[in-house]
């Protein structure tokens, strides 16, 4: 058979192994020569000493201090332990295999062989290897498209933190004491969590699912496969089945929080455990009595002895230079910090820890959501890297989309991983760092059966696979994919963030993010590839040049000159900024979240806090009561770091309501996100552009906050909060709403009918969050209501092609200096449905449009190297008309 992609089998599982194998991290092993000596000794010794299990007693004795690693005959197999029978070998040709191989500096040009759920051949395969296989094998033409190993999500909660999000399949903590190393994720893993597949999706192959982080110790984690099985059991998805789970010769995986953990007990039964056996194996059985263990705590043994992969949750120095401590004074090594976002400012002290230098997991750009995370930095990786420190990009699914994982990746190599390691950072990295890369992690003869086939460079904006394998099995039923420019088959060309990487060491995490000039002059942009202008509601392309050889001339924050501007005397004296081939487009918007409203998430004293819920109780008198209505601009905070960080990502202006936990939220404002506070001239664009309410976030009934949208709606309302809502039913002030749930919209689509019938005038009305839009996609069209994917994805192209008006929002406000690569996303996504001129609507135009901006945002950005939606520009400036100014980055 030949298919330009591969057949689909589904729920095929593997064979449980035989009983040799042990436990996930510890592996069977030859008995050692200390247990064989003993055993004959044991033969001439007097039979009444003995007791009647001296032989397990001995073989449990020989193990206590094995080294963990696969058997010894583990890569003479032929037959992956993992194999289904009845999956059809697959032939993948002529592609371009980055096999994880020579520290990831190995890329092959040839043929990959799967079969019985291992990779047999890699590179040059012989026509008879070939032929040997007859009509069954399944030939895959990959014309050069890459193939990587599958992707490894070293940290993760699926299943335990299921989709979709329902409090009966939410398994993830427990909250019955700080010590729990007795837990197992794989006692609560949910079978049927629907995010399995859209990871799969993704590339993700393999997972290490973790407790959670409620407690000092969380319990033991799982690896396991994300393909579904036959049996569709959580153990048959393990990658490596342990024939027993409970017993101190097993070695576990534990992911600890280690801050609060007493050692003590585990210490002592190790010291009892290795008295014991040292007079076992000298053959002293006499009055020894029972081997010393407690099921309790047998984990923690374990982790002494160095037998557990130790995943420890641990974020500032303080607390990294706590557990390093304890590594050393118990003697036990640590697999990885997680999280860890001060790691990167202190290497010297990760490379103290007991044993081996512990990997470090984490996000590429995700921080500031807690104190302890406040100085986190997008260098991080690159510092660690540079410093010989192994780096592990994770999702911490749900809290990023597992699916995305490479997104991880891919802005890890933008702000400066060496690409080698930013793609062996979901790969082989993680597969080397939870011991198991004798099988995962790398395209090697011998090795699992799973790989990803990429519509693109895996490092490329936007790149998804075409194809995913696991044991050999091809998974993604009815595989898409978008056709992508030569441009996106090769390594993208990134930004020098040298500078910046140093300035974030110098200031201990926390480096200056104001511009670095003010020009009100003349500035000189040369070497522009592309222009692009608003033009009263739409963006033109109004300039582009494949050698690069434009200019814009900026006087006074104002364009005098786009294009040729060779005869402009104005420029003489102008600054001179070389793009190298960069653009100028308009600036962006973001909306979402809390940005400008709070600082740290986690820390109520940098929160404007929540409104009140008029649903959810009694507003107090003295604010208005149920005629209340409050104004985000009251609450308004400058200067914070996310702000600034959009700011210098093309982030110009944001829109932000009140925060609210319930049924109306209150009057969103318009802000700078460049101001340094509020009094500062165009600081505060708009005090009030729409009206905020959420349906399904109440803890009322939807139909009860629909009667109660209805009611406000047709002029019921009191006090402010009926004459704004009376705004909204004449159609001067949009309202919108915070939804998921296609039914919902449905309700609210012939709300909308029915208030304008009663009224005479068109109502603007804007969902937001509205992850089900797509599925109404005509019928929103046909009501004129405008749609903010947040987040992002799924992406825009279906309510686009169907005349909705559509913008991208987020959902926390670190994710807004990403608001450029989202757009991005969505371009390439759209198949060709959103020009470049479209996808910066989404971000700009169209969101003033939905969120009732009335002055359009004249601020244009300046990228050097690339587009603003690429992964080669780099934000070197913002040109402000409203201040009259260019800022300098």
């Amino acid at each position: 058979m030949s298919h330009k992609l591969p057949t689909h089998h589904p729920n095929l599982s593997h064979r449980h192994r035989p009983a040799r194998y042990l436990s996930f991290f510890l592996l069977s092993i030859p008995l050692t020569f200390g247990f064989l000596n003993a055993a004959f000794n044991w033969k001439s010794a007097t039979t009444a000493n003995l007791p009647i299990n001296a032989a397990e007693t001995l073989r449990k004795c020989s193990l206590l201090n094995a080294e963990p690693g696969p058997p010894v005959d583990f890569y003479n197999r032929t037959q992956s332990d993992r194999f289904q029978p009845g999956t059809p070998p697959t032939l993948i040709r002529n592609a371009t295999i980055w096999t994880g191989r020579v520290s990831g500096h190995e890329t092959i040009i040839g043929d990959l062989l799967l079969d019985k759920g291992i990779i047999k051949e890699v590179g040059d395969i012989s026509q008879t290897t070939i032929d040997s296989y007859g009509q069954q094998l399944v030939v895959v033409e990959a014309a050069r498209a890459w193939v990587s190993p599958g992707i490894v999500d070293m940290h993760s909660h699926l299943g335990v933190d299921s989709a979709p999000s329902l409090n009966g399949a939410d398994d993830t903590n427990s909250f019955k004491g700080l010590v729990l190393p007795w837990l197992r994720s794989l006692d609560g893993l949910n079978t049927h969590d629907e995010a399995y597949r859209l990871s799969i999706s993704g590339g993700v192959t393999t997972s290490v699912v973790l407790p959670g982080s409620a407690d000092a110790i969380g319990g033991q984690a799982f690896v396991i496969k994300l393909r579904p099985t036959v049996q569709r059991t959580s153990s048959s998805m393990l990658l490596e089945p342990p024939y027993s789970l409970n017993n101190s010769n097993i070695e576990h995986l534990s992911r600890p929080r280690w801050r609060q953990m007493k050692y003590e007990k585990a210490r002592k039964i190790k010291d009892s455990q290795d008295r014991y056996c040292a007079k076992a194996l000298s053959n002293q059985w006499r009055d020894l009595g029972e081997f010393p263990e407690d099921l309790q705590w047998e984990a923690l043994v374990d982790v002494l002895r160095g037998r557990v992969k130790v995943h420890n949750h641990c974020y500032e120095a303080t607390d990294l230079d706590g557990i390093v401590r304890l590594s050393n004074e118990f003697k036990f090594p640590i697999a990885a910090f997680h999280h860890a976002h001060e790691a990167y400012l202190v290497p010297d002290l990760i490379k103290k820890a007991y044993g081996l230098t512990p990997a470090v997991a984490m996000f590429a750009t995700n921080a500031r959501y807690k104190r302890e995370a406040y100085r986190g930095s997008e260098f991080a990786p690159r510092i660690l890297a540079d410093n010989d420190i192994k780096v592990v990009m994770k999702s911490d699914h749900p809290v990023l989309n597992s699916r995305h994982l490479v997104y991880e990746a891919q802005q890890a190599h933008y702000y400066g991983l060496l690409d080698d390691l930013a793609l062996a950072s979901v790969t082989s990295t993680p597969a080397t760092v939870i011991g198991l890369d004798h099988r995962i992690g790398f395209i090697k003869q011998g090795y699992d059966a799973d790989v990803v086939i990429w519509d693109s460079h895996p490092l490329a904006l936007g790149a998804a696979p075409k194809q995913v394998y696991i044991d050999g099995i091809s998974q993604i039923a009815q595989p898409f994919s978008v056709n992508k420019l030569p441009a996106f088959q090769v390594t993208p060309k990134t930004p020098n963030f040298d500078t910046e990487a140093k300035l974030a060491l110098e200031y201990d995490g926390l480096p200056p993010l104001k511009p670095d000039v003010n020009d009100s002059g003349v500035v000189l942009f040369t070497n522009v590839s592309g222009i692009y202008f608003r033009n009263g509601p739409v963006i033109q392309e109004i300039f582009a040049m494949d050698d690069a050889h434009g200019t814009v001339i900026i006087d006074h924050g104002h364009v005098v000159c786009a294009g040729d501007c060779s005869d402009i005397s104005v420029a003489i004296n102008a600054r001179h900024v070389n793009l190298e081939g960069g653009s100028i487009s308009p600036s962006l918007v973001t909306f979402g979240s809390p940005l400008g409203l709070e600082e740290i998430a986690a820390e109520s004293s940098t929160r404007d806090g929540t409104v009140f819920d008029p649903l959810g109780g009694k507003i107090p008198s003295i604010i208005g009561g149920d005629g209340s209505i409050i104004r985000a601009v009251d609450g308004l905070q400058f200067s914070g770091r996310d702000t600034l960080l959009a700011y210098r990502a093309g982030v110009t202006q944001a829109v932000v309501p009140p925060s609210s936990d319930g049924f109306i939220s209150g009057l969103s404002t318009v802000f700078s996100t460049g101001a340094a506070h509020k009094l500062v001239p165009h600081a505060v664009v708009q005090d009030v552009s729409a009206l905020h309410v959420a349906v399904g976030d109440s803890s009322v009934s939807i139909s009860t906050q629909i009667a109660a949208l209805r009611r406000l709606l047709l002029g019921k309302g009191q006090g402010e909060l009926g004459e704004r809502f009376l705004e909204v039913a004449e159609g001067r002030l949009p309202l919108v709403i915070r939804v998921q749930s296609a039914d919902v919209m449905t309700s609210l689509i012939k709300l909308k009918k029915e208030v304008e019938n009663s009224s005479g005038h068109t109502i603007k009305f804007t969902f937001t969050g509205a992850n089900e839009a797509h599925l109404l996609a005509k019928e929103i069209g046909e009501a004129g209501i405008g749609v903010i994917l947040a987040p992002s994805r799924p992406f825009p192209a279906v309510l686009h092609a169907s005349g909705v008006t559509v913008g991208l929002g987020i959902e926390e406000q670190w994710d807004a200096r990403n608001l450029r690569f989202a757009i991005g996303w969505a371009a390439l996504e759209a198949n060709g449905l959103l020009t470049k001129a479209d996808a910066l609507a989404l971000g700009s135009i169209n969101l003033e449009a939905l969120l009732g901006l009335e002055t359009e945002n004249s601020d244009l950005v300046a990228t050097r190297g690339g587009d603003i939606f690429e992964f080669e520009g780099k934000v070197v400036a913002i040109i402000s008309t409203s201040q009259g100014k260019v800022d300098l980055f």
